[in-house]
């Protein structure tokens, strides 16, 4: 794979949350830093994603009484898994990995910040109808091809890959620079969906 002008890096939730020590660590999660870092490095266009929670959210498993984390219920717009609290606005928990490059990213998009629904995708909601506004930035730019790594394989990635699919651009995961949650087979469950949606799966950019 051969990186083009008018492809997009999209970095996904390298948050402290999300990486060891974090409120919904993902083991290993901070191996990702360096190798984002230097792929970010390669691209003339970085899009960086951030999970940014309000207080009492209602994906938490605390706001829901008696529900445990990691447990599932159903929401309005389908069934949504409960998380301990994380990347909660304006905490160090939200904030980017310390050792992040973030000097170079052309957008933020900051995601689930609505009370009542979840989201996992760069591109949508979890109801896969309410956009980010990323979709329109990326034709807006130019950009033809997404090429993605951050946390977790298997939930925020595996989506934004699924939707960039959906939406048409071609898409790309670098595993290297993911790390999985894995909750139940929901990794290799993740890797077949992404392939079965034509996303195409590298280990490393050469």
């Amino acid at each position: 794979m051969k990186i083009q002008s008018d492809d997009l890096f999209l970095i996904i939730d390298v948050q402290n949350d999300f990486c060891p020590g974090g409120a919904l660590a993902v083991a290993d999660g901070d191996a990702v830093v360096p190798v984002v870092n230097r792929l970010a490095s390669r691209f003339d266009h970085v899009v960086l994603t951030q999970d940014w929670h309000p207080a009492g959210h209602s994906s938490f498993a605390t706001s829901h009484p008696g529900a445990a984390p990691f447990s599932s219920i159903t929401m309005p717009y389908g069934p949504q898994t409960l998380w301990p609290d994380h990347c909660i606005q304006g905490t160090t928990g939200a904030g980017f990995h310390p050792e992040l490059a973030t000097d170079r990213a052309e957008l933020v998009i900051r995601k689930g910040f609505r009370g009542a629904i979840d989201s996992y995708s760069a591109f949508f909601e979890n109801d896969l109808i309410t956009p980010t506004g990323l979709a329109g930035y990326l034709r807006e730019r130019g950009l033809k091809r997404v090429v993605m790594a951050g946390l977790a394989t298997d939930f925020c990635v595996q989506y934004s890959a699924l939707d960039a699919r959906r939406l048409g651009f071609e898409t790309a995961v670098v595993l290297s620079g993911c790390r999985a949650i894995d909750l139940g087979g929901s990794l290799a469950a993740a890797t077949a969906a992404m392939r079965e949606a034509g996303v195409t799966l590298v280990e490393e950019i050469a």
